[in-house]
């Protein structure tokens, strides 16, 4: 990956067979900076970071006040000290593990995503930059594992990035990539990490030894605890994402223990280990934005940080099952919750926001429903949705001023209702008749329609449960998916 112009020369790293650096690495960085650290110890953390542009595929810069997701990316690209010993010494690297962290716009919550590396996708075509800085273009795919969407024919993490975007709908921001040795200096700098383990370990292959119960593991041996693939579940991949977001949650912990906050010699080296081993792209790279994020990241209750996996089945093609497809009877709305920013855990603060949005946004007079002027999409709901209600609206209602818009760009979780300031009243009375919570309406801007008149913007969301039937903020309720949270001490089974 290429790095800044005046930096030491560019050396080759190797990505994190475990995607552990969105803790990591900019964890590291706020618990120097809180720690007093100066400004130019923070320049030279972040001359130890490598750098890549990703073009378009990712944002132009970060910010504070927004949702954001991460794409963080571990490889199986054995180069690197110390590596050599792991197997397919000459592979390129390629999506081994990978984690699509979202974070709320409140900071109240967040999500880690994990996505398996043998989930059958398309891969776009894409513009890599390769190592000298030139450009390539890679051809499109059809059909493939995830995991070939990093590494083969010089796909670079931006290519990635689309793919994920192209699976899943989601926009990745930024990405973050790290080596194995990652994992070695950032469980060694903070003296090891807790472990589970419902039965006694003895991998042959991983040479992974551990007694049955709780073990603290570091440097080649937390290595060597995610490598293994045979000594937990059915040995697949879905298992051993399992341990990942188990071992994750337990590194996090260990970071925001007070053991560790108030230990400068493990804040120094957490520090340098996490920037060496990390490549981001080229909006991340600054001293002041790794800081930002990780000043965001600590805003977040380790107990709303939901770890879950894409649901996924076996895949239909295959007699013998090696790979797995999208599940759409429940990906789709997991995937429309982290683009609609909404937390799969209670958060109290955003209770306590929705009530006060409610108390504020439906309180206040109310236009007759003749005056009300609306233009309706579906956006999720069943189709022919926006006609029926529509017809509804229009003949029993009396809401005569609205129209058929047809589909939204994206689908939602929720219905929205988005007004101007001086449409307040038009959107009281619509959210009256429908049923509508504060939280569904979305002050903003109006738009015209055909005749050039400004009207409110109605997009009904999966949680639209028919015309003339009300709505209410629990209807769009959390998928039954498998999940945990970064608070949560579980032993790998």
């Amino acid at each position: 990956m290429p790095g800044r112009r005046g930096r030491r020369p560019a050396k080759k790293k190797s990505g994190a067979k475990k995607a552990l650096l969105w803790t990591g690495g900019t964890m590291a960085f706020v618990l120097v900076a809180t720690a007093g650290a100066g400004y130019f110890y923070l320049k030279h953390l972040e001359g130890n970071v490598r750098t890549t542009d990703v073009g378009d595929a990712g944002a132009s810069n970060f910010r504070k006040d927004e949702a954001f997701n991460i794409l963080v990316v571990g490889t199986d690209k054995r180069t690197g000290e110390g590596n050599e010993g792991y197997g397919d010494k000459g592979s390129a690297g390629h999506a081994d593990t990978t984690i699509l962290l979202h974070v709320s716009k409140d900071r109240t919550n967040a999500t880690a995503l994990s996505i398996p590396r043998d989930l059958i996708v398309d891969i776009p075509e894409c513009t890599a930059t390769k190592d000298d800085g030139s450009k390539v273009t890679v051809a499109a795919l059809q059909g493939v594992r995830f995991n070939r969407s990093l590494g083969e024919g010089g796909r670079d993490a931006g290519c990635t990035m689309r793919t994920v975007k192209e699976a899943t709908g989601i926009a990745p921001d930024h990405f973050m990539m790290a080596d194995f040795n990652a994992v070695k200096t950032l469980t060694s700098a903070v003296d090891g990490v807790e472990v589970c383990v419902t039965k006694a370990v003895n991998d042959k292959e991983s040479k992974l030894v551990l007694p049955k119960g709780e073990s603290t593991v570091e440097g080649e041996q937390a290595l060597a605890f995610l490598r293994t693939r045979h000594s937990f579940g059915n040995q697949g991949d879905l298992d051993r994402i399992k341990v990942q977001q188990q071992f994750l949650g337990s590194l996090m912990r260990k970071m925001s223990s007070g053991d560790t906050l108030t230990s400068p010699r493990k804040l120094l080296k957490l520090a340098e280990a996490a920037t060496e081993a990390l490549t981001v792209d080229s909006a991340l790279g600054d001293v002041n934005t790794l800081k930002d994020v990780a000043l965001e990241l600590k805003k977040v209750p380790p107990k709303n940080i939901t770890f879950t996996t894409i649901p996924v089945r076996d895949n239909p093609a295959e007699k013998i099952k090696a790979t797995v497809v999208v599940d759409e009877a429940t990906a789709p709305q997991v995937f429309d919750m982290i683009k609609n920013d909404i937390s799969f855990t209670e958060v109290k603060a955003q209770k306590k926001k929705e009530a006060a949005a409610v108390a504020a946004r439906l309180k206040g007079t109310k236009a007759d429903a003749s005056e009300v002027r609306v233009r309706v999409f579906n956006g999720g709901a069943a189709s022919g949705s926006a006609q029926q209600q529509l017809d509804w609206l229009q003949n029993s209602a009396g809401v005569t001023k609205s129209e058929n818009a047809g589909n939204a760009d994206a689908d939602q979780a929720k219905t929205t209702l988005e007004y101007a300031p001086d449409q307040a009243d038009q959107a009281r009375r619509l959210a009256d008749i429908m049923g509508l919570s504060g939280s569904a309406m979305k002050p903003g801007e109006s738009v015209a329609n055909a005749q050039g008149l400004p009207t409110m913007t109605l997009i009904l969301g999966e949680d639209f449960k028919g015309a003339g039937v009300p709505l209410d903020a629990a209807s769009a309720k959390t998928p039954d998916v498998p999940k945990s949270t970064a608070d949560e001490v579980q032993c790998a089974s």
